[in-house]
């Protein structure tokens, strides 16, 4: 590839590579790429392409180097430094779970919930990248109706990067364990939605980009992978006001069971499984009772 002498013979050999490693949308990572080397968005490097501009020797370089290291299945958001989620693009980098296209169903959940709503109060746990934060928050302010949002997140290195994401936005970002929140964040919340570590132990990701992700942010804490998104709901419990809305990514394989466990709490209503657009059962919501165990402590915790 290094004799390329233009662009558009670059990205044909690139993503005949990209194919032949495994890469499920070649074409399109090969253009990312070479937008990533240009300094340019993906339009202006396709149109450089469509042109066959020339590759100059230096970009020649710079993009073998990066179709390298993409062939070898390092996450394309790791060598472009952002992962695009719902409208709003956020800086990610190893260290960091990359979101996912599925879980921008979530974010519309919590929109639809808090519709009527003037500044609610929302709360993202388990905030990784801040990408639940982020694209709430943006939504809200592009409708011209700001809300109130709030993001937990546990570890350090992420911490760091949904800093970067969300103090430009107006999230207040916390530095704690979600499950355990409740004693920093004042409760009588509108909404809370989480993207827990939801993972089975010992089970692998099954697509290979997903194992560059931090286990921290994989794994939920027992071999069924519900402990700690049964913590995380608990918490979520305590923030929320009566008649809050809770919406909670899950492992497919917990569509029955995580439901179940909920419904025995007596903290909820309105319990109900949703699907992603593959069909996979992805997320559950409910509503905060009026009346729950934890009657006394809807207000615990300090006044942010």
């Amino acid at each position: 590839m290094s004799g390329t002498p233009d662009w558009s013979r670059a990205v044909r050999s690139a993503t005949t590579r990209l194919a032949a490693a495994g890469v499920s949308s070649p074409r399109v990572d090969a253009e990312l790429l070479a937008a990533q080397v240009l300094g340019v968005d993906r339009g202006a490097a396709v149109a450089a392409v469509l042109r066959g501009d020339a590759q100059s020797a230096a970009h020649a370089r710079a993009f073998d180097r990066l179709v390298d290291r993409r062939a070898q299945r390092e996450p394309l958001q790791h060598l472009t430094g952002v992962a695009d989620f719902h409208r709003v693009r956020l800086r990610v980098g190893p260290g960091v779970f990359v979101p996912r296209p599925e879980t921008e169903l979530l974010v519309d959940a919590v929109l639809s919930a808090v519709e009527s709503r003037e500044a609610p109060r929302i709360a993202d746990l388990c905030t990784g990248s801040g990408a639940l934060a982020a694209a709430i928050a943006e939504a809200r302010r592009r409708a011209g109706r700001p809300a109130q949002v709030h993001a937990v997140e546990l570890d350090p290195v992420a911490h760091a990067w949904a800093r970067e994401n969300l103090e430009p936005l107006g999230v207040h970002l916390v530095l704690a364990d979600a499950a355990d929140c409740w004693t920093h964040l004042r409760a009588d919340f509108d909404a809370v939605v989480a993207n827990p570590p939801y993972v089975p132990a010992g089970q692998v990701p099954d697509q290979t980009e997903a194992r560059a992700d931090p286990e921290i942010a994989l794994y939920g804490g027992d071999v069924s992978g519900t402990r700690i998104p049964l913590r995380i709901a608990a918490a979520a419990s305590r923030l929320l006001r009566p008649g809050g809305f809770f919406a909670m990514e899950h492992d497919e394989s917990h569509a029955e069971s995580l439901l179940a466990s909920l419904q025995v709490t007596g903290d909820w209503s309105g319990l109900r499984g949703h699907e992603d657009l593959a069909g996979r059962p992805r997320f559950v919501t409910a509503t905060r009772a009026a009346t729950t165990s934890r009657v006394g402590e809807w207000n615990n915790g300090p006044r942010d």
